[in-house]
């Protein structure tokens, strides 16, 4: 320990080296990664990963979990038919199994893992305890940082979360907590390229929350309010729900579901939208002015 603690206190004089004293407490400690940043010690990248770092120890579980709300399940004791389907169209790696309820879980499901379903026979023998593995569960007060520390030593990728009650409030992954270090880790939902709306699906795309609404009005031929103050797709969600969404979460407005991919707690990054008509974009479209 008392090398690691050198090793800090040499990369703490680095980078205090020209300033009258050393940071005192934790503002002190990050206006002064933000001075050096300034002056080229410490790039952007690593200064919001560093500051980062020092938010996750002020965070608990139930500042980033996905609400109970918003989880995917599947029951013990649905057939390999019923399965299937709702782990696809998740997406997700890892889906809880619930028994009677959901406050009732009694495992996880591995997506991997039901690659072995992959015939009808194998379909039909299914025993789902042979593909379970253990669920684990932390209290929604739990400090995030612990928390990672647990999913490391435990190789755990997944932990419901429970309240005080023992009811099952969320559920937490080890890339949840990871992205309020390093920032938000891109999957599927991206949006490619430069694009900021890809269709997925007919009458179905993914759009950046950065957006702006006149540029979504124009692809979708929409008359989204530009009101005061909002400029972007996720500034229109945002006050339509009067806070900071979560993931899994949606609104309607005019007739467009928004549903929210991706976010943290500064910002909603991707959405996916389910329109209510027919969509040609514009680069697909008649040119201006033909007839």
């Amino acid at each position: 320990m008392a090398k690691d603690l050198n090793t800090t206190g040499r990369w703490l004089k680095r980078l205090t080296q020209g300033l009258a004293t050393e940071p005192q407490d934790r503002a002190e400690l990050v206006a002064v990664l933000r001075e050096a940043s300034e002056r080229g010690l410490v790039d952007a990248d690593a200064l919001t990963m560093l500051e980062g770092v020092l938010e996750v120890g002020d965070l608990k579980v139930r500042d980033i979990m996905v609400p109970r709300a918003q989880m995917v399940f599947v029951r013990r004791s649905d057939p390999a038919a019923r399965i299937l389907p709702v782990v696809v169209e998740s997406g997700h790696s890892r889906v809880p199994v619930m028994d009677e309820d959901r406050d009732d879980i009694v495992g996880i499901l591995l997506a991997k893992d039901l690659l072995r379903l992959s015939t009808a026979s194998s379909r039909e023998r299914f025993d789902i305890r042979e593909y379970m593995r253990t669920a684990v569960f932390v209290p929604e007060s739990k400090p995030l940082d612990v928390l990672l520390k647990e999913f490391r030593r435990n190789r755990n990728h997944m932990a419901i979360v429970v309240d005080e009650y023992g009811g099952v409030a969320g559920l937490c992954t080890i890339e949840d907590v990871i992205e309020q270090i390093v920032g938000d880790i891109d999957d599927e939902f991206d949006v490619e390229d430069d694009a900021n709306i890809r269709r997925e699906a007919e009458r179905q795309f993914t759009v950046r929350g950065v957006t702006r609404i006149d540029e979504f009005n124009e692809y979708f031929d929409a008359r989204l309010s530009e009101e005061e103050g909002v400029d972007t797709i996720a500034g229109l969600v945002m006050k339509q729900l009067g806070r900071m969404p979560r993931r899994g979460e949606s609104v309607t407005i005019d007739g467009f579901e928004f549903r929210v991919l991706r976010a943290d707690r500064r910002r909603v990054d991707a959405l996916r939208v389910a329109s209510p008509r027919d969509v040609l974009p514009p680069e697909e479209g008649a040119p201006a002015g033909a007839s």
